[in-house]
C-alpha cells in the first residue's frame, strides 16, 4: 500500500499537545509532510518554543508516522519559522476554545 500524505496526517491526529489536549493537526502545528515512497519527512511546531516536552512530542509524532502502513523510516523536524499562532487553528475550534 502506498503511503499518502493523508495517511500520515491521520496518524499525526493521534498526537496531542499535552497542555491543550488537542491534536497537532487541528492545532495547525503540522507545517509540512513530504512522502518519498516509504520515507516521510515532517516539519512540526509547538505552541511555545519553551515547551518542556518538546522532545517527547517530536518522538510521539515520529512514532505515529512509523505506525502508518508502508512507512519504513521517518524524520520529524521541529521548527519555529514561522512562529505558531492561534490563527493556525481552525476557526470552529478557536471559537470553542474561546480564542
Amino acid at each position: 500500500m502506498a503511503v499518502t500524505e493523508k495517511s500520515v496526517m491521520d496518524a499525526l491526529k493521534t498526537v496531542k499537545d499535552p497542555e491543550l489536549n488537542i491534536n497537532l493537526v487541528v492545532l495547525g502545528l503540522v507545517y509540512d509532510v513530504d512522502v518519498q515512497e516509504s520515507h516521510v519527512d515532517a516539519r512540526i511546531s509547538l505552541t511555545s518554543p519553551m515547551c518542556p516536552v518538546a522532545e517527547q512530542i517530536v518522538q510521539m509524532a515520529e512514532d505515529a508516522i512509523l505506525g502508518v502502513e508502508g512507512v519504513e523510516t521517518a524524520k520529524v523536524q521541529l521548527t519555529f519559522d514561522p512562529p505558531w499562532t492561534p490563527e493556525r487553528i481552525s476557526p470552529l475550534i478557536r471559537s470553542s476554545l474561546g480564542i
